[in-house]
């Protein structure tokens, strides 16, 4: 066992872990816990937030959620939701997921199995330290089209082709808005408070929104 602590998140891992082991863990820890878990290759990752990593990833939320309104799209938020696929022997919990080009196949479900179910259209890692485990090799395996990461200061996009990720400018699904600038309303909240933030994030998007339709 390993352990590093960070200023913002601690990282655990175990090694040589059979997946039948990994599925005891994650039932033996059960559902009330703020740690979140990653498997692939024999390799067993417990991110354990602490508050910095935690106020990134709501804040996050909070402006992919502006996003659905402001663009009309609908959204079923599933948080650090676990995702299991036993073919592949590949288990991960990100940060934040959302379904919200298949948000209809899942909007009355309480349980996601992957067996029967799509997986997320995004999910959103924060990721001050660097992970054990290749995140974009893991979702693009689960076949996540959209993937999100942010390191406290650059946040980075990566869309699904053929079975990879390309880190891209602009989301496709909150097309054109520049996602990417996200961080500086992040930064900004620690001026003047999540609300005045996310307040002024929505006016911004507004606007991309309208010089993107007054140039089409």
């Amino acid at each position: 066992m390993i352990t590093t602590p960070q200023l913002v998140e601690t990282r655990t891992v175990l090694q040589n872990i059979s997946w039948q082991t990994f599925k005891a863990i994650l039932a033996d820890m059960g559902n009330g816990r703020n740690s979140r878990l990653t498997y692939d290759n024999a390799i067993v990752e417990i991110m354990t937030p602490l508050m910095p990593h935690e106020n990134s990833n709501r804040l996050i939320e909070g402006f992919i959620l502006v996003l659905c309104e402001e663009l009309g799209l609908e959204v079923k938020s599933t948080g650090s939701l676990t995702l299991i696929r036993d073919d592949l022997e590949k288990g991960a919990e990100p940060d934040s997921s959302y379904y919200i080009q298949n948000e209809f196949l899942v909007r009355d479900k309480e349980n996601i199995d992957l067996d029967k179910d799509p997986p997320p259209d995004l999910v959103l890692e924060i990721d001050f330290s660097r992970p054990k485990i290749d995140k974009l090799s893991l979702y693009a395996a689960m076949g996540i089209p959209e993937f999100w990461r942010y390191n406290g200061t650059v946040l980075r996009i990566y869309t699904l082709s053929a079975n990879k990720y390309s880190e891209v400018e602009f989301s496709p699904t909150f097309v054109p808005v520049k996602i990417r600038d996200i961080p500086q309303f992040i930064q900004e909240s620690k001026k003047i408070g999540q609300i005045a933030a996310k307040n002024a994030f929505r006016t911004w998007v507004r606007q991309q929104i309208s010089n993107a339709q007054a140039h089409s």
